[in-house]
């Protein structure tokens, strides 16, 4: 079969896999769109996207429009003549004429087992619900969001020891390889596109820092999932002496406590245990206010939170 040219679009890490397997492929990637470049970090240098890093790497041309709506961007990205247009975690809205550019249309790579949870944030949300299973899926794309045909899907199991950041980098690695069986389906004439149905459709919201609060008044098992599902980013909070006290691995303790929600009621190496609305969280890895994040081996030595009741 032939290769296909191939327009890429995405912005952050969890397009990088893919972009990156279709470097390796006998495709030919014609252009990388992605967002304007910000400035990051303390000191607000302007960086490259972790997406154009990888381009530009690869000597790939680069294209950062700030909107896909006006005709001049859209007149650059028709000469590229391609016949796929790939896009994964981009930013910006593709209007119905570039939807219908490309010779086989657009196809997205969307972190979530649709049509469960369309949206911005469909990792995280997955982890914060107790959902045991996510997965990725490849999508012809509609001018909904997240509406289109499900070309193929991967599913992906949810464990307790998981976080927002293991389930990215699963889903990224596995979102790669399933675009390139999706192309090698496109070209041989064998896909079988699959409608959503709406009565499953769910809204992954897209993450602010105040839902990241936690509310010990809640049952362990919800605080554990926001914990997990909140690392790396916002990372979950409570506060201790009047500061954020950053969280970001837990547990669901079998045992129960009587104490007043929010109380801590043991604390060893392995975790400090805290009674909860409903059982008891243990929490094992923590940041205290311009430190590095730690494990709670570290920080019990020479502190301690026995006794301290942590406010809802």
């Amino acid at each position: 079969m032939k290769s296909l040219k191939v327009i890429y679009a995405g912005t952050p890490d969890f397009a990088v896999p893919a972009l990156q397997a279709l470097i390796d492929s006998p495709h030919e990637v014609k252009a990388v769109y992605t967002q304007p470049d910000r400035p990051a970090g303390r000191g607000r240098k302007v960086q490259f996207g972790p997406v154009k890093q990888v381009a530009t790497d690869a000597g790939i041309c680069v294209e950062q429009p700030l909107s896909l709506k006006d005709e001049v961007a859209q007149a650059r990205l028709a000469s590229f003549n391609a016949d796929v247009m790939v896009v994964a975690a981009y930013g910006l809205i593709l209007p119905q004429v570039v939807l219908d550019m490309p010779k086989y249309g657009c196809l997205n790579i969307h972190g979530s087992l649709l049509p469960r949870w369309r949206g911005a944030a469909p990792i995280h949300r997955a982890i914060q619900s107790g959902d045991t299973e996510t997965g990725v899926t490849i999508m012809q794309m509609a001018a909904g969001l997240d509406t289109g045909d499900m070309l193929l899907k991967v599913p992906c199991p949810i464990i307790a020891q998981d976080t927002g950041q293991t389930i990215h980098d699963r889903l990224a690695s596995d979102g790669a390889n399933a675009l390139l069986k999706v192309l090698d389906l496109v070209q041989a004439d064998k896909l079988t596109p699959e409608v959503q149905d709406e009565i499953f459709t769910t809204y992954a919201h897209k993450l602010n820092k105040a839902e990241a609060e936690i509310d010990w008044t809640q049952s362990a098992k919800e605080i554990d999932q926001t914990i997990r599902a909140f690392n790396p980013w916002p990372v979950a909070f409570t506060s201790f002496n009047g500061k954020p006290l950053r969280l970001f691995m837990s547990k669901v303790e079998s045992t129960t406590s009587a104490e007043l929600a929010g109380s801590v009621i043991s604390e060893s190496p392995d975790g400090i245990c805290v009674a909860t609305g409903d059982g008891v969280l243990s929490f094992s890895r923590l940041q205290l206010p311009g430190k590095k994040a730690m494990d709670v081996r570290d920080f019990l030595n020479g502190r301690s939170l026995l006794n301290v009741t942590l406010p809802s």
